[in-house]
């Protein structure tokens, strides 16, 4: 196995399980790849993934290892899944309660837009549910295979691949405030929501389902899945650096260590950005087991500041995000010209909220994230530029009423460069290949790669990108891994 990400803990947890001998090498100091600490200003805080939903996925790795998630986590629904601020005025919760979230929307746009929320989350959900087993849940299929998996062609139009997020949002929404804050969810996938298909809609569902706040946080999710894989018998290696995968009679059969160290293996599940098996970061023998990822196809990378600092003037909850008024700017920005707007989208994981009350005063625990191209392999952003970004966002915060005192002593900067040298291959890429167009992520591999006894697992592959997904690609390669190996040897 090489990589300890979410996907990699994940199929190395399922393969133990089922009596594989099982060898994680990773070549950081600890697992979850994205979901990584960051030190700040004294403070350890998430640089990486914030959000837990679908918590089902999780309680499902762990039963089938005769466990319980709740033995290994603490975990606590939120109430409050975001709260929304914009520039021009207006202030808005979304709640775990439909209804409470409906009325709020109701005072903050009017009857109309709040009627266009339920049935926005009722088309949410259709979606989520025709593509959950048929997509989410199963190796990766053609277009064509989807269809016959649904089985009812309606089934699948409602899931409106052919419009665009954008497109479908006016449908539901005349604020247009409304539409920025539901167009987001695009993000979460790494896309612009002017380019992706309305089938996103269903990660709203997905939010809805529950959001889950981790107590300790997002990297005690990777503690607990290594905690269960080493329970089932799978062996981490961390500060073990893979040059290549060695390549046997037409199969991966090991990989070479930058020591020189060579482990032989019957087969490997790669779980970093397959972008890096395409550009012969693994060896020239295993270049052809995936393709390398176009810089034009690239999803959304971004600038963090992890920022261990007073706030004042506004309730941040938990997750929050400040909006400006050009959306579509911000979006064109990125994906046309490469650049980052004038006042772009900022969101905040305040980690110290939702569990108790912050002392007025007193640092808190922020990651503080905007959008930006993935271009890291093209070299560091100036510092100037990087500074004016920094100095526009709290600005942008300022106009929304928060004060957030960020400065050198507290504050641990993270690029589109810095993200690349961290996940190689990617250019910075946080979810590998854009899911744009109506058959966008169908252009993921799935978790057999077209070099056999190499498999695929994480965010780039099939089912995309998100901690659930990526663990859901670990278990996809684990089992696609066992069956044909059990019909090697049959």
């Amino acid at each position: 196995m090489v990589g300890a990400g979410m996907g990699g803990l994940a199929a190395a947890t399922d393969l133990a399980r089922r009596g594989a001998r099982v060898t994680v090498l990773e070549r950081a100091a600890t697992p979850g790849g994205k979901m990584r600490h960051v030190q700040a200003g004294g403070a350890a805080i998430d640089g990486g993934p914030t959000v837990f939903t679908m918590r089902w996925i999780f309680a499902g790795l762990f039963e089938d290892a005769g466990r319980r998630l709740e033995d290994f986590l603490q975990l606590h629904q939120a109430d409050i899944l975001a709260r929304h601020a914009w520039r021009a005025g207006g202030r808005l919760d979304l709640f775990a309660d439909v209804e409470r979230s409906a009325d709020a929307i109701g005072d903050f746009a009017g009857a109309r837009d709040a009627q266009g929320y339920r049935d926005f989350t009722a088309r949410s959900a259709d979606i989520f549910r025709t593509l959950e087993k048929n997509f989410i849940a199963a190796q990766r299929p053609s277009p064509l295979d989807l269809v016959r998996r649904v089985g009812r062609l309606d089934a699948l139009w409602r899931t409106m691949p052919w419009a665009t997020m954008w497109q479908a949002l006016g449908g539901h929404f005349t604020d247009p405030r409304l539409r920025q804050l539901f167009g987001r969810y695009a993000t979460y996938c790494g896309c612009s929501p002017f380019l992706a298909p309305a089938t996103l809609m269903l990660v709203a569902h997905v939010e809805q389902d529950g959001v889950w706040l981790v107590q300790g946080g997002m990297r005690r999710v990777a503690e607990a899945i290594r905690n269960l894989a080493e329970s089932q018998g799978a062996t981490f290696r961390f500060g073990a650096d893979v040059l290549d995968i060695v390549v046997e009679r037409g199969r991966a059969a090991g990989v070479r260590l930058a020591d020189g160290e060579v482990i032989a293996a019957d087969a490997v599940v790669f779980n970093g950005d397959v972008a890096a098996l395409g550009q012969g970061l693994l060896g020239g023998a295993a270049r052809r087991a995936a393709r390398d990822t176009p810089r034009a196809v690239r999803s959304l990378s971004a600038v963090t500041w992890c920022v261990n600092a007073p706030t004042r003037g506004f309730p941040l909850t938990h997750h929050n995000v400040f909006f400006a008024e050009d959306y579509a700017e911000e979006f064109a920005a990125i994906f046309r010209r490469r650049g980052i707007t004038a006042a772009p989208t900022v969101y905040i994981c305040a980690q110290d909220r939702g569990h108790g009350a912050v002392a007025e005063g007193a640092p808190e625990r922020l990651l503080l994230l905007v959008n930006a191209p993935a271009d890291g392999d093209l070299g560091e952003m100036p510092e100037a530029a990087l500074h004016d970004l920094q100095t526009r966002s709290l600005a942008l915060l300022r106009a929304c009423g928060l004060e957030v005192a960020a400065d050198a002593s507290n504050t641990t900067t993270t690029t589109p460069a810095g993200f690349h040298a961290l996940f190689p291959g990617s250019g910075g890429a946080l979810y590998g290949r854009a899911s744009h167009g109506a058959t966008g992520t169908f252009a993921r591999p799935g978790a057999a790669s077209r070099l056999p006894g190499l498999y695929l697992a994480g965010g780039s592959v099939h089912p995309g990108p998100g901690i659930p997904m990526a663990a859901m690609s670990g278990r996809l390669a684990a089992a696609r891994l066992l069956e044909d190996t059990a019909s090697r040897l049959g």
